[in-house]
């Protein structure tokens, strides 16, 4: 069997690679994969939990779901947002994406 490839290998007139290029290649591959898409992603996670840890009371913010609050009230786990005068809402505190710059104050009465 062994032969047999040889044998092939001589009437195609194919040189044997070395076995150390094609580690290099994957080597190669991986850092790339690593720079490129892992390594963005923890950091970009990294900012995020910092972020979210950072929140206070009165900070304006964007929920993934689109609902736009100001922090009344933070727990552990949660955040209680008032999204309008008495109205409130408890939302888990991995939900927060940003800052809202854009809503507007409300007035007192």
């Amino acid at each position: 069997m062994i032969n047999l490839a040889f044998i092939l290998q001589a009437a195609t007139g194919a040189k044997q690679q070395s076995p150390y290029s094609s580690l290099i290649f994957f080597a190669a591959i991986i850092l790339i994969f690593y720079f490129f898409m892992i390594r963005p992603q923890m950091k970009k996670q990294k900012d995020m939990k910092n972020y979210r840890e950072a929140l206070k009371r009165g900070d304006k913010v964007v929920t993934a779901g689109g609902i736009y609050g100001r922090i009344s009230e933070i727990n552990e786990k949660t955040v209680m947002l008032e999204i309008d005068q008495n109205v409130k809402v408890k939302v888990d505190k991995g939900s927060i994406v940003r800052t809202a710059e854009d809503i507007p104050d409300q007035p007192k009465s």
